[in-house]
């Protein structure tokens, strides 16, 4: 069985949320959205649930944290190529998020950018040439 991944983010508007992660690529399924909720789709085996701050209360023990005052966690999402990374990136600022709230890394073999969400929620972008990333490892 194929493993997925769904990572779960306190939202406090969930219909903006669900807007900007249209606008950054993923699409709703529909069958796990409701008033509370929303399941976004980035590909086959990668979903970002949206909880409102009630809904994931119900699955946390420790207080919500506030992204924009604290990290928490620094999610990591690969692209395909270079200008895959730009794109998303460039979405998430016209849709309302920050984007590189971090510097931006390359080191060649390596790209990436980072975005964060209307929530302060972090997003890394990368690409690496695994090949030239090998060459590089084993040089030291």
């Amino acid at each position: 069985m194929t493993q997925l991944v769904f990572i779960n983010l306190p939202v406090t508007d969930l219909p903006r949320a669900i807007r900007f992660y249209e606008a950054v690529g993923a699409s709703v399924n529909p069958q796990f959205t409701d008033e509370t909720a929303a399941c976004m789709v980035f590909s086959e085996t990668i979903f970002v649930m949206l909880l409102t701050h009630a809904k994931f209360a119900q699955f946390a023990r420790k207080p919500i944290a506030d992204a924009h005052a604290t990290t928490q966690v620094l999610i990591c999402l690969s692209r395909d190529s270079r200008a895959a990374v730009d794109e998303i990136t460039d979405k998430a600022g016209a849709a309302g998020g920050v984007p590189d709230p971090s510097p931006v890394q390359d080191f060649g073999f390596l790209y990436g950018r980072s975005f964060e969400d209307p929530d302060g929620h972090v997003f890394e972008v990368m690409w690496m040439d695994m090949e030239a990333a090998k060459a590089a490892w084993a040089v030291g």
